[in-house]
């Protein structure tokens, strides 16, 4: 790719901008922000925000499918995030264990039976407004609320 060619009288400036049609999307660009908003004003981590922005569009799911998704070990998801999660009220047990049905055809045409049923998980509606939220805030509908990390005067 050629160097590209920028005015001698932007010499001196901090930044330049590009020129807009040479950018498709720049959604992520504030994504910093969101994630410290989601920390300050409801105590969730990195991690547990892209557990809620991958589920978003689920209606439920199991670890086994997270896990692959997201790349991550199923006891890294399940003993520090899902938890913790259940605990702030974002994600439920959309079907419990022991929920498949009882009828003879089912369990023998099933590789699930009642006692190997892996639970099906889902986020609640605090969390799927939480993510509407966030989604608001990146496109720029609404503004952050992060708390400042500049030094308090005294």
């Amino acid at each position: 790719m050629p160097k590209s060619r920028v005015s001698r009288k932007k010499l001196f400036r901090d930044f330049s901008k590009i020129d807009p049609k040479f950018i498709q999307r720049n959604d992520l660009k504030y994504i910093t922000f969101m994630y410290r908003d989601a920390k300050d004003n409801h105590g969730l981590n990195p991690a547990e925000v892209d557990i809620l922005l991958f589920t978003y569009d689920l209606e439920f799911w199991t670890i086994d499918y997270l896990a692959e998704g997201m790349m991550r070990s199923k006891q890294q998801l399940v003993k520090k995030y899902l938890y913790r999660l259940k605990d702030m009220g974002y994600v439920y047990n959309h079907f419990d264990k022991l929920t498949p049905s009882q009828n003879e055809q089912d369990q023998f045409f099933r590789e699930e039976t009642k006692y190997n049923y892996r639970v099906r998980y889902a986020i609640t509606q605090k969390a799927r407004l939480l993510v509407a939220r966030l989604y608001r805030k990146m496109y720029g509908e609404e503004s952050f609320k992060v708390v400042s990390l500049s030094p308090k005067p005294e």
